[in-house]
């Protein structure tokens, strides 16, 4: 007996329960999406008017990276109803691109050491890297996006920004767009003339150059050949060629070490020296007088560059920046390692940041870490202030909530016409008590699916298209549960081993 033949006896199109991770699960993106929350949702997404704060722990397939899909959908949908009171999402979930870089610029030492390096102002790095290069996809309509999704920003917005903000996006392109669609230089330059600012205040001393340079040589040549030969015998015209060019060689300089300085302490970006000494040399030094740039080993000039990143995303009509972190546990160099997920995060939870004016961080995090919260000293929880932070101990469900969750996918699973109820895939003999009971005991989505997956297959395996069974019964039922509930405590056992 075939699995299909089963489900669509009882109306159903498709298997509700072949995927068990949301963000390949089509039940989930195309019907549940909208409709399926974990209890403790509301708390979580909070208002997107004045986004929060939440760190939410949660168990592997409790429905972290769901919530963190549905978070984007219900923004979307938030953001097309009010365009000027958008939020501006930051997706902080693959950290690999990140770690990779940071283990490049550090040097070849273990994860321990190298994770021991990890700061909050590389978090700051990473997450402006991310937030700008996807304003600037935005801003230039790319059509394939570095991130999840380009930022809606009209044409008419960008005429809104002053040159002040225009010239703190273009540094920040400068020092944080880390796309790959195009040349870094073609990119900048292409964002410079769409938000029309001008360079050639900037070029004065390359101007003063050239032109003490042409001078003298068409006076030479005006003269005759044997005054050429005559002033190029004395060392004060190459004295006076070259002082010339002195302010411009100057410039050149201190923007290579600038260049050079940046790209040392953003430990986690991707940078040419050459290409962005060009763009900082576009700049007049009173323009960058003052200016904070990424080039020391601190958060201060971070915040200093997050606040004139939120004041440009105002101005596009974004109020606010949510940031979602998840997935932590799977960068190859953390490799599930309670330990290096630990090392990787512990530098974010600190109030002064989680608590920024203007932003919201949704911390979806392996429940595993929720252990060494306990373990903590003071030091932490005065830093941390996570008493502060919307704190969810645990992702749990309740049996009802799974069996609410398990209806919600059989609907949207069924085929034109039909309703299907839970309760009639099962003998009678099963209530919806002890269908409740059994959900409970597998606590989460991903071993509800995964159960039920191996139920129907081992239902089916059982009978014969000649001789189907319409109804599981409840030796089956027991069986199945049991053996699953064994293979899921043998897997629990492993994992806290490790």
């Amino acid at each position: 007996m075939k699995t299909q033949q089963f489900l669509e006896h009882h109306g159903i199109a498709s298997n509700p329960f072949a995927e068990e991770d949301a963000q390949t699960d089509p039940v989930f993106k195309e019907h549940c999406i909208a409709s399926a929350y974990h209890p403790t949702w509301d708390k979580v997404y909070g208002d997107p008017q004045d986004p929060a704060t939440a760190v939410v722990f949660g168990e592997k397939g409790s429905g972290k990276t769901a919530m963190r899909l549905q978070i984007v959908r219900h923004l979307s949908r938030y953001n097309e109803s009010s365009p000027n009171r958008k939020v501006f999402v930051i997706e902080y979930d693959d950290f690999n691109p990140f770690l990779d870089r940071f283990r490049q610029r550090m040097g070849g030492r273990t994860t321990e050491k190298l994770l021991a390096q990890w700061k909050l102002w590389d978090h700051m790095d990473a997450i402006l890297s991310l937030g700008v290069t996807t304003l600037i996809d935005g801003i230039l309509d790319v059509k394939q996006p570095s991130g999840a999704a380009a930022a809606d920003v009209a044409r008419s917005d960008l005429s809104q920004l002053d040159r002040h903000q225009v010239r703190d996006l273009l540094l920040l392109a400068a020092t944080y767009d880390q796309s790959t669609a195009e040349t870094v230089k073609g990119r900048w330059n292409r964002l410079r003339r769409k938000l029309r600012f001008r360079t050639w205040r900037a070029q004065w001393d390359l101007a003063l150059g050239i032109l003490g340079t042409i001078i003298p040589l068409a006076l030479m040549a005006y003269l005759g050949r044997d005054t050429v030969v005559s002033w190029l015998q004395h060392v004060w015209i190459y004295l006076i060629i070259a002082a010339i060019w002195v302010p411009f060689l100057r410039r050149v300089l201190r923007r290579l070490w600038q260049a050079g300085s940046i790209a040392r302490n953003v430990r986690v970006g991707r940078h040419d020296v050459g290409v962005m000494r060009q763009s900082l040399m576009s700049f007049t030094s009173a323009e960058l007088a003052g200016q904070p740039l990424p080039n020391k080993q601190r958060t201060d000039d971070r915040y200093e560059l997050l606040a004139k990143f939120q004041s440009i995303l105002k101005t596009l009509g974004f109020s606010g920046i949510l940031v979602l972190v998840d997935r932590v546990d799977e960068p190859h160099l953390i490799n599930g390692s309670v330990d290096q997920m630990r090392a990787l995060l512990w530098p974010m939870l600190d109030n002064k940041f989680l608590k920024h004016p203007g932003i919201g961080f949704k911390l979806l995090l392996p429940i595993e870490l929720s252990h060494y919260i306990d373990r903590e000293d003071r030091e932490f929880y005065q830093r941390a202030r996570l008493d502060k932070q919307n704190l969810i101990p645990s992702l749990e469900w309740t049996g009802e909530a799974l069996y609410d969750l398990a209806s919600a996918r059989l609907k949207a699973c069924a085929a034109p016409g039909q309703s299907p109820n839970l309760t009639d895939l099962f003998d009678p003999a099963i209530t919806q008590r002890r269908i409740i009971d059994a959900f409970r005991n597998l606590r989460v989505p991903r071993h509800l699916f995964k159960f039920f997956y191996r139920l129907l297959v081992a239902h089916c395996n059982a009978f014969t298209d000649e001789a189907p069974s319409w109804k599981i019964s409840p030796e089956r039922f027991e069986s199945v549960l049991a053996l699953y509930s064994r293979d899921q405590e043998a897997f629990d056992r492993g994992l806290r081993a490790g």
